[in-house]
């Protein structure tokens, strides 16, 4: 059975435990999710399962994408995920639900990280910077000298310096289920959960239990 779902992130709130002790908490508007398509190994080379989250106006998704769904007799759907199952029970069109989860659970979610635009070498790699006394008024957040004199003469590739920060794909690994509300699709985890309110992010089954 795949233990899968697409979701939206509503923010953080806390919970308090038997003994009174404060527990970060994310919310998360986690499906209803539909399966948009069933990939096996004979069609596709491996097995699969594509799901869709966010029903909207037909008018708002192109051609290929309303035709993609209508074969299926499925709403329209803004967001479609793939999740990877070695064993698949179900079937085009089921409904999936925050009832594949349960309280205690360990998940992993993937999610895109905020993003901080261009940002310099301190902020990004958290270096030093240079002295702020004898002259150095505009070279404080500085990155410094970075080529080599002789060899090789360049600068090498991957070196930490300025650029676009965050707006990465991120997962986080083995975040407690804390909460399950069926009726109102939301889904609690203990802790951070990467990306800003309304972010969409993937919940699965954590690979380290």
């Amino acid at each position: 059975m795949l233990k899968g779902l697409i979701g939206k992130k509503i923010g953080m709130t806390q919970v308090f435990d038997e003994q009174g002790v404060a527990h970060p908490v994310t919310i998360i508007e986690a499906g209803p999710c539909y399966v948009t398509q069933v990939r096996t190994p004979e069609n596709e080379g491996y097995s699969a399962v594509q799901l869709g989250f966010g029903e909207l106006h037909p008018k708002r998704l192109s051609g290929g994408e309303l035709g993609h769904l209508k074969a299926k007799e499925i709403p329209p759907l803004r967001f479609i995920r793939e999740f990877r199952s070695k064993k698949i029970e179900m079937n085009v069109g089921d409904k999936v639900t925050v009832n594949t989860f349960t309280v205690g659970e360990r998940v992993d979610v993937i999610g895109t990280s905020k993003g901080k635009g261009f940002a310099g070498v301190v902020k990004r790699h958290h270096f030093n910077g240079q002295p702020k006394t004898h002259g150095a008024s505009d070279r404080t957040r500085a990155p410094g000298s970075s080529g080599a004199t002789t060899t090789p003469g360049r600068v090498y590739k991957g070196t930490r310096r300025s650029g676009h920060m965050g707006h990465d794909r991120v997962t986080v690994q083995g975040l407690k289920v804390v909460l399950v509300d069926a009726e109102r699709n939301l889904l609690g985890l203990h802790g951070a959960v990467p990306g800003p309110k309304g972010g969409v992010i993937m919940i699965k089954e954590a690979r380290k239990q």
